[in-house]
């Protein structure tokens, strides 16, 4: 599953020039944690976040100051300092191609600390954004959608291998493989690429080789 496939196309969105007031209205009224700052060509230049507004609303800890790096220093002082969306926002920012998986997505997020992700094309327009919620819902997918992503997606698209050849069963987001593969790393590859697919809690694997690469 791709990002584009589970991203909100609809996105609210600010330009640099945007008080940082309104930003904090918008966010206030929309219920959202964060938007993107886009140019005037729709291009993502940053993120504004509740973070960002926060960290201006606390000001600067006095006792503190010592112990921050000069340019951390600058940098939070510029945030103390910010009246518009490009002057408090976090830049450049994080952002993820609408076809990546829905799993590098998830790992981004974590790995990175952010609830969301705005989705860029590749000349770098905003085309949506991707959040924590998104790829939640993803998960709870009905076992008929897992089953047929793993059988066109895995399968037959990036093992090159035919799905009607092996028994794919899949219940409550448990996976059972049943089947011959050439090699043993097929079958590890087989297993690994399945365990990434949005929903599958679980891969039962006894799919067997008639080769052996990995000696």
């Amino acid at each position: 599953m791709k990002v584009e496939q589970v991203m909100t196309r609809d996105v609210v969105t600010v330009e640099p020039e945007t008080p940082l007031k309104e930003v904090a209205r918008i966010l206030a009224e929309r219920g959202i944690s964060g938007v993107p700052v886009v140019d005037a060509a729709g291009v993502t230049v940053g993120v504004v976040s509740e973070a960002d507004i926060l960290a201006k609303e606390r000001g600067l800890d006095e006792p503190k100051r010592a112990l921050w790096r000069r340019f951390e220093l600058r940098d939070r002082l510029l945030k103390l300092e910010a009246r518009t969306a490009g002057e408090a926002m976090t830049s450049p920012a994080r952002t993820i191609l609408r076809t990546r998986p829905v799993a590098e997505a998830a790992a981004r997020m974590l790995d990175e600390g952010v609830n969301r992700l705005p989705v860029v094309d590749r000349a770098g327009t905003l085309v949506g954004i991707v959040t924590r919620a998104d790829l939640v819902r993803a998960f709870v997918r009905p076992d008929e959608e897992i089953e047929k992503e793993i059988r066109e997606d895995v399968f037959r698209r990036t093992l090159w291998l035919d799905p009607d050849a092996f028994v794919i069963h899949v219940r409550d987001g448990e996976v059972a493989l049943r089947g011959a593969v050439s090699t043993r790393v097929d079958a590890e590859l087989a297993s690994a690429f399945v365990a990434k697919v949005p929903g599958v809690v679980e891969v039962d694997s006894t799919l067997t080789w008639s080769g052996d690469d990995l000696e």
